[in-house]
């Protein structure tokens, strides 16, 4: 499959909002592209014309890339709900309350050939996937059930682009932490970082940039500034407990117009942070490596 995937080394560091930026980017350029993330956690659903119920990210992402959304785009919706549970929406429908332990015993290999499925069809139908993780992709106690990150990548077999949060502070530790937890094979897939929400004047950080490329081998394809105001929904479990949701979504904009040219200040604001061309030949060369 050619494509990227956009993880994190955690949770709100905004994935999201790369991932759709990166698919307006790719069909602007005419790249048949679509947006995929395995598993979303959250309340915040996209009922499609057919009655299938996706994440509301990736429906936003969906109209990003020009397309109209699908199941396949995302086949696990986890609603949480009380007691450790979730509302389990399995390639669209329904399928009831499921545990935490009940996930683990039962449910991962069901939902292994769901996103197995998903992907086939995606690659049948466009050119170009980008992929979206979850939370961290080293999280120890997760990794045997992993449905969201790596375990995908390898699925797909595309490149990683690993994303930091500078906000909050310590991004150089979030950042070498994360590729020193990986399994080698799976650190050998990270081929850029992504520094985000970075505030103030970007020449005073091209120590940092040459400091992480220096330790750890891997380019910084960017250094996004802080964007205020873009008033695209991030479905991310915890953004979504940081900042409320607008009420402009994918099912009741009331013009569509002022929702695509959103999108293209989203990609227009990026682009010239991002080393794009870098991005679009590692992407290639991965796509055609034997």
């Amino acid at each position: 499959m050619k494509g990227v995937m956009i993880q994190g080394t955690s949770s709100n560091v905004g994935k999201s909002l790369i991932a759709t930026a990166l698919c307006r980017l790719f069909a602007n350029e005419g790249v048949k592209v679509a947006p995929f993330k395995s598993q979303n956690m959250s309340n915040f659903s996209c009922i499609l014309p057919d009655g299938s119920e996706i994440s509301r990210a990736q429906a936003i992402q969906a109209e990003a890339a020009k397309i109209e959304a699908t199941v396949w785009m995302n086949p696990i919706v986890l609603k949480p709900r009380p007691n450790h549970s979730s509302e389990t929406v399995l390639l669209g429908k329904s399928i009831g309350n499921i545990s935490g332990q009940k996930y683990r015993d039962q449910f991962y290999e069901k939902g292994l050939k769901a996103v197995k499925q998903s992907l086939e069809q995606l690659e049948k139908h466009f050119e170009l996937v980008v992929i979206e993780g979850a939370g961290s992709p080293v999280e120890i106690n997760l990794k045997d059930r992993d449905l969201v990150n790596m375990k995908v990548a390898q699925l797909a077999d595309v490149p990683v682009v690993l994303v930091a949060d500078i906000e909050r502070g310590g991004v150089f530790a979030s950042i070498v932490g994360t590729l020193e937890l990986l399994e080698p094979a799976d650190r050998n897939r990270v081929v850029g970082v992504i520094i985000n929400k970075f505030s103030g004047d970007p020449a005073l950080f091209v120590d940092g940039v040459q400091w992480l490329e220096e330790k750890t081998g891997i380019p910084v394809l960017g250094v996004i500034p802080y964007m205020e105001n873009h008033m695209i929904d991030e479905e991310d479990s915890l953004s979504v407990k940081d900042n409320p949701v607008s009420d402009m979504t994918v099912q009741n904009a009331a013009d569509h117009v002022e929702m695509d040219q959103r999108y293209e200040r989203l990609a227009s604001f990026m682009k010239p942070h991002l080393k794009w061309e870098l991005l679009k030949d590692m992407i290639s060369q991965w796509g055609h490596k034997t």
